[in-house]
């Protein structure tokens, strides 16, 4: 594993707090974090930041899926795109994400809990895979998927119809938390609203020794925390970058940041199985 102490997203050594007050213990049975690579994307540099510089090169998106687990619950956040969605969007599918959960021991019924970070077609897809789980979701973004703004087809774009309409019928099957703003997901996790990518943008505070930021896509790519960039899709640039202010108030708290959307993941985390590149341990459980 990369020593870490200058990479950007991970807190100065020594620096791992509580997020209030002084350090306390961490939990007796931490919960486990996997995170699943399960498609990839290569696209011209400029692509990926919204003011580039004409000499960028190549950039790569790789695309994540993230299990939490410890004892009873199981909690994917995020459900991956649909291979047909992924496919009319020249991504490339690796690996059906409840195909790389069932490579993990993980069989669909399993998950107890799925937490979708935003409706967009690569975070929300699949949904129907999961039967026994309840789907926790801010108004807001439920509000943002279904309304006036879905009349402009730069903001719809993101979004798959099919997707949409699938956590609406979860709705109308009681399978849907509504959340508004931070909450306690369960002992242990905690989610944060922090919007801008898309209104109802959620990121997961996982407690441990060092807490952990699943940030979604409040982070694309581990470079923006330095660089000063952001990636070119947005609802609200001023609560984007808001959004950064927010992930480097943790960083000092002495959280370590998880992006969403970096190939780095893969390289700084040990894989769960030797042949595998593309599930990693972020945290093991007890």
């Amino acid at each position: 594993m990369t020593t870490t102490s200058k990479i950007p997203g991970f807190p100065a050594p020594g620096r791992a707090q509580s997020l209030k007050g002084p350090a306390k213990p961490w939990p007796a049975n931490p919960w486990e974090v996997i995170a699943l690579r399960y498609a990839t994307k290569d696209l011209p540099g400029n692509h990926a930041v919204l003011d580039p510089d004409p000499h960028e090169g190549e950039a790569r998106l790789d695309y994540y899926i993230w299990l939490c687990r410890n004892g009873d619950r199981t909690v994917l956040v995020d459900t991956g795109f649909a291979p047909e969605e992924g496919a009319a969007r020249q991504r490339i599918l690796l690996t059906h994400p409840v195909e790389a959960l069932k490579r993990i021991g993980v069989e669909p019924e399993d998950v107890t809990d799925v937490f979708i970070t935003h409706l967009h077609y690569d975070h929300a897809g699949n949904l129907r895979h999961f039967p026994n789980a309840t789907i926790h979701l801010q108004d807001a973004e439920m509000a943002y998927a279904t309304g006036r703004c879905m009349c402009h087809a730069r903001m719809r774009k993101p979004f798959a119809v099919e997707d949409v309409k699938t956590a609406v019928e979860m709705v109308y099957r009681d399978r849907v938390r509504f959340h508004e703003g931070d909450y306690t997901l369960l002992p242990g996790l905690t989610a944060r609203l922090v919007g801008g990518h898309s209104q109802g943008l959620q990121i997961l505070v996982v407690d441990g020794e060092t807490p952990l930021v699943i940030a979604s896509d409040a982070l694309h790519l581990r470079r923006y925390l330095t660089d000063g960039q952001i990636f070119p899709v947005f609802a609200d640039y001023f609560r984007t970058v808001e959004g950064y202010r927010v992930l480097h108030e943790l960083i000092e708290a002495g959280c370590e940041i998880l992006p969403g959307h970096d190939p780095d993941v893969v390289t700084l985390y040990p894989r769960v199985q030797p042949d595998w590149e593309d599930a990693v341990f972020i945290r093991k459980g007890a």
